[in-house]
């Protein structure tokens, strides 16, 4: 007899992007040709001052253990990195190093939440939140993200949660936001800090889009007065620098929380192999301008994106704050048909053409809050954009395949029709 799984493994859900990936390759293995806008990642080349310092690292014998809070050289260049970037004021000892920006999530959870802990996370949420808050045995308290309001966090909401919840003692923040592509104001980090300076609360301040914001400048919660005490922020060379696949990044907070995250990630995972933080050295020191060029690109890919979508009959898309994601509301299209907005995302995919696909992820992907939107990755030739577009405008009047998908798809039925959002106009 086998032995019985957790309660929790039982629970959990995987990442949306990464199931719709596994789809659509084996659509694209069996013929089909498939646009690939559901998952986020950078489709241009790691930066060759960063591929040439990987590669003469492992020439060099950087591939053995490391200290587990990151090399001291990577540790200065990310706090000097920052401190130019975004006008911070922090040193090595602020800095741990991770496989990317994900797993501090876990660690951040780990280090501050106990059993029925209550953390407030905006909605639509990245999707591993969940995960990792449950991990915890805390609880998560949703805060809707409003088209209206761009998409910016509800300071009324925070306030609430703080005054009211049995135990506050977490923030999520993710500004540029994934899915909606909602940026914070200074105003808001303003605010938001006022409400938990001095309480015992902490703020996961999730950052790998720091790169991306779309008009003026990224802003972090670590720049408020006190919040350096309160905040573990994260990033990643995942966005700025494609670097996905070399699984780099880190955490900024407090010397006293780093030295607790650098014993959470000792006994979680070892340690980020040294040569791919050596890479991440090269990258902040001499690609920037390199990282500048692609994001420029990206702002182009999205305007180009929404300027088509806003053409398609039903769909209604708010120019995004920043991130690679734009993120339009369906409603219209969805309550015509019956078909879930994770549905039609599916129906898209594959039932709309057998011989064309778009991939895309349904709202339902990042909470309940996201119902009636889809989101759809920039990360494609300009021309495939395009062509996208052109197939979601023709696709969305296809009344006998809906029909015909839905047949075989019934889980996929709306039950209760959507709200059309309304859209902000600035």
């Amino acid at each position: 007899m086998p032995p019985t799984f957790t309660r929790f493994s039982a629970s959990i859900q995987p990442e949306g992007a990464f199931t719709v990936l596994a789809v659509a390759r084996q659509l694209i293995a069996a013929g089909k040709e498939v646009i690939e806008l559901e998952i986020g990642d950078s489709p241009f080349a790691t930066p060759d001052g960063a591929v040439e310092a990987g590669i003469q690292a492992i020439r060099d014998g950087r591939t053995r253990y490391g200290p587990s809070v990151g090399l001291p050289e990577f540790r200065a260049a990310a706090a000097a990195y920052l401190n130019e970037e975004h006008g911070l004021a922090v040193t090595a000892d602020h800095v741990v190093a991770g496989p990317g920006a994900k797993t501090f999530e876990q660690l951040f959870c780990e280090a501050f939440l106990e059993p029925d802990d209550g953390v407030l996370v905006f909605s639509p949420y990245f999707p591993t939140y969940a995960a990792n808050i449950a991990r915890r045995g805390a609880r998560m308290v949703l805060s809707s993200l409003r088209a209206s309001h761009a998409f910016r966090p509800d300071l009324d909401d925070v306030r609430r949660f703080l005054d009211e919840d049995a135990r506050p003692k977490a923030v999520f923040l993710n500004s540029p936001h994934n899915p909606t592509g909602g940026v914070a104001t200074k105003d808001d980090l303003r605010e938001l800090a006022d409400l938990i300076r001095g309480r015992d609360v902490a703020v996961f301040s999730d950052e790998p889009y720091d790169c991306m914001v779309w008009d003026g400048r990224h802003r972090s919660l670590l720049s408020e007065p006190g919040m350096l005490e309160q905040t573990v922020a994260a990033y990643t060379f995942s966005k700025s620098f494609s670097m996905s696949g070399w699984r780099l990044g880190y955490a900024v907070s407090s010397p006293e929380t780093v030295k607790v995250l650098d014993v959470l990630t000792n006994t979680a995972l070892s340690c980020v192999p040294p040569f791919t933080q050596v890479a991440g050295i090269a990258a902040m020191r001499h690609d920037r301008q390199y990282r500048d060029d692609r994001m420029q690109d990206f702002h182009r890919k999205v305007e180009l994106l929404v300027t088509g979508l806003n053409t398609v009959a039903g769909v209604d898309c708010l120019m995004p704050g920043g991130t690679f994601y734009v993120f339009p509301s369906v409603a219209p299209i969805c309550n015509r048909y019956r078909i879930t907005s994770h549905g039609l995302a599916m129906y898209l995919l594959e039932g709309a053409d057998d011989r064309l696909g778009v991939a895309c992820l349904g709202g339902e992907c990042f909470g309940v809050a996201g119902a009636g939107f889809l989101r759809l990755s920039c990360a494609q030739p300009d021309d495939r954009l395009t062509a996208a577009v052109a197939f979601i405008a023709e696709a969305t009047t296809r009344d006998d395949r809906i029909a015909a998908y839905l047949a075989v798809h019934p889980e996929h039925r709306l039950d209760t029709s959507y709200e059309a959002p309304a859209i902000a106009t600035a």
